[in-house]
């Protein structure tokens, strides 16, 4: 029993990792219906511009503040180069612009600083603490609480702000906002600002886990069965999946990877995601579709 419960409980907390990955693609698909695959991009010229900075001999809060400023200017342009050109073209036409958006990122990113594997020490050890007879990583929780404080902020802000109103308003009705005098190219300058620093969090998460490389981008992929799972309008949606994804993928592992040869976790997810798209297509949270033909 106790390897189940720990199992379970190390699987709940790393899937938070996912969550805030899943997130920012969440914060941009319900304001504008984008799905922004650059968010990978973004959560990787996070991470690398904060170690780059920190590198320098840049105090930790400076770093921070400076990344976050980088963060304002590259979402204002993409605003400004991508997003207002393509104004009320095909969903799919704004995919393809993000696809090709994040190698643009990356490249730049790695060309001014470099691709060699960086280490961020956020001061979390990771390192094992009991709870009675179970043993949980440090790292994966403060990981959790952090998540749980972020998903707060931005509910706060969602529900308590005239900014959060105004964003709502746009991915409910992008033209009955407009018509009452929103001004929808600041709020998706917003909404990619606040999705970046999400993804700031994040990057800076899992670069302390693995290290900030070329394939922190990657995990973008993670993410996918996250938001199919929990729905792609819903932030709650997003903690519920990665919940899911993470329990399920430790489950897996420890109980049928033996008799499967090991190996589950790369693939598990998307499996699982499979099922959910034949029996729940809109995810546990999501907003089904409704056409009047």
């Amino acid at each position: 029993m106790n390897l189940f419960l720990e199992t379970l409980i190390g699987g709940l907390l790393a899937g938070t990792m996912y969550s805030l990955v899943a997130i920012g693609f969440v914060l941009i698909y319900k304001a504008s219906g984008v799905f922004n695959y650059a968010q990978g991009a973004i959560l990787l010229f996070a991470a690398l511009t904060f170690v780059s900075l920190t590198d320098q001999g840049v105090p930790a809060v400076a770093a921070v503040a400076l990344t976050i400023a980088a963060l304002v200017v590259l979402s204002v342009g993409v605003e400004r180069l991508m997003l207002r050109p393509l104004t009320n073209r095909s969903p799919m036409t704004l995919f393809m612009a993000t696809l090709g958006l994040s190698y643009i990122i990356e490249g730049v990113a790695q060309g001014l600083m470099g691709a060699q594997v960086r280490a961020i020490d956020l001061g979390i050890e990771d390192v094992p603490i009991f709870l009675g007879d179970i043993l949980i990583s440090r790292f994966d929780l403060i990981a959790a609480g952090v998540a749980g404080a972020l998903v707060l902020g931005l509910s706060l802000l969602f529900n308590r702000t005239r900014i959060g109103v105004s964003l709502r308003g746009v991915a409910d009705d992008t033209r009955a906002a407009l018509s009452i005098g929103i001004e929808i190219n600041r709020i998706w300058q917003i909404v990619w600002t606040v999705a970046g620093l999400v993804g700031l969090v994040a990057g800076l998460l899992w670069g302390a886990r693995q290290g900030v490389q070329f394939s922190l981008s990657l995990v973008v992929l993670k993410a996918l069965p996250v938001l199919i799972i929990g729905g792609f309008t819903s932030i709650g949606g997003a903690i519920a999946g990665g919940l899911i994804v993470g329990a399920a993928e430790a489950l897996a592992e420890t109980y049928l990877g033996p008799f499967l040869g090991g190996g589950i976790t790369p693939w598990f997810a998307y499996v699982l995601a499979l099922g959910f798209l034949f029996i729940r297509p809109a995810g546990l949270f999501g907003e089904a579709e409704i056409e009047r033909v």
